[in-house]
């Protein structure tokens, strides 16, 4: 199966998969046609990334500033070849209320075996933890995506 879309899920759409989408872009630039997108379960709409998450990606040297969070529908759902999230409970409320999800919605640290736990409201060592972990996840992903 060829993967054209991507779409990385979070609660909120501006810590953690906005993260995750920056650095998977960068780590499939050199694969042509993929679309990386993200979204929330509850999404602060219209919301840029917060401010550890974007300073975070600046030191990096990818900027996620114009980032505007998103409420993650059955229209994203429907387009993406794969759903990337950041907790086996995202993987769960979405499979439960889209059933045709299922077989395409994994864990970002599905191969290592880890959620990646929500920094929202928490002190820029709790970003820099689940970048860490985010940061392994799109490696393991990027290198099987790139395989497919």
């Amino acid at each position: 199966m060829k993967i054209q879309r991507i779409l990385v899920v979070c609660i909120g759409n501006i810590c953690r998969s906005p993260m995750a989408e920056a650095l998977l872009r960068e780590a499939l630039s050199d694969t042509s046609g993929i679309v990386v997108e993200s979204a929330g379960l509850g999404a602060l709409v219209d919301q840029p990334a917060s401010e550890f998450s974007v300073e975070l990606m600046r030191e990096a040297g990818i900027d996620i500033s114009g980032h505007r969070a998103r409420q993650l529908n059955g229209e994203l759902l429907d387009a993406a070849d794969i759903v990337l999230v950041m907790e086996t409970g995202h993987k769960t409320a979405i499979t439960e209320n889209e059933p045709t999800a299922r077989g395409k919605v994994y864990r970002i640290g599905e191969w290592r075996g880890v959620d990646v736990p929500d920094p929202f409201r928490r002190p820029r060592a709790d970003y820099e933890h689940a970048l860490t972990l985010i940061r392994a996840g799109v490696n393991d992903w990027a290198e099987r995506i790139r395989a497919m």
